[in-house]
């Protein structure tokens, strides 16, 4: 197999480090891996800020791989990360060679990621907002939210989760082209348990005739609940 190169975004409360147990498969396959940290997030939580937006995180996604000089990139968007990962297909189509789309929600044009939400879990986050006495960023769930469970990753999900820039979902994302921008798509649906917020997202992709629609019996943060075979179905990827 000739060396890909993945680059993989996280979802919401995350960082770069969520994916440590995949990026160790893939590399040890051969290929070379990033694993960006959205801006306010992770080891990045210095610099959170007000002024923080959706587009500030395709952004950061853009900028590895113009600086990296990245090419035919398996651009990979967990969760809230598919919004981004969206964004950075419709921007640098000719640097990508397929979308994946982890258990992921979808941009709507015109439209935020708030406004995808169900009310319940508007009204709760804002609820556990305010409860934390954050007033721009939304405070982490906790780990069972996620489908992870096992006591010891659950405790390590916990303690590295931070705080998500509300801005980032009050946002819309402008698409100038048509969803996925005419690039291969894989969606990979985690369904065990399924996760509900996504649920829309994940029945659009199913029925589209010109994506690959996939799915993994695991929950909703696959990278740490399935690891190895999560690694293998990238690798299997064309």
């Amino acid at each position: 197999m000739e060396r890909r190169t993945y680059v993989l975004v996280h979802g919401a409360w995350h960082g770069g480090w969520c994916w440590r147990r995949v990026a160790d498969r893939l590399r040890g396959a051969g290929h070379a891996v990033f694993t960006p940290t959205l801006t306010g997030l992770g080891e990045r939580r210095h610099l959170l800020h007000e002024g923080i937006t959706l587009d500030t995180f395709v952004q950061d996604v853009a900028n590895v791989i113009e600086a990296e000089e990245l090419t035919d990139v398996y651009l990979v968007g967990h969760s809230f990360g598919g919004r981004v990962a969206c964004g950075v297909a419709d921007r640098m189509r000719d640097s990508v060679h397929r979308l994946v789309l982890l258990d992921a929600g979808l941009p709507e044009p015109g439209k935020a990621a708030w406004d995808g939400l169900p009310p319940a879990v508007r009204e709760a986050r804002v609820a556990q907002a305010k409860a934390a006495g954050l007033r721009f960023a939304m405070p982490a769930p906790p780990a069972e939210a996620f489908g992870v469970v096992e006591p010891q990753a659950a405790a390590w999900l916990a303690r590295r989760l931070t705080p998500h820039p509300l801005g980032a979902y009050t946002s819309p994302l402008r698409l100038s082209n048509p969803l996925g921008n005419g690039l291969p798509v894989t969606y990979i649906r985690c369904t065990a348990p399924a996760y509900e917020p996504i649920a829309a997202s994940a029945e659009h992709a199913r029925v589209r005739s010109d994506w690959e629609y996939l799915e993994l019996a695991t929950g909703h943060d696959a990278m740490v609940t399935a690891p190895e075979v999560l690694a293998q179905m990238l690798l299997a990827l064309s």
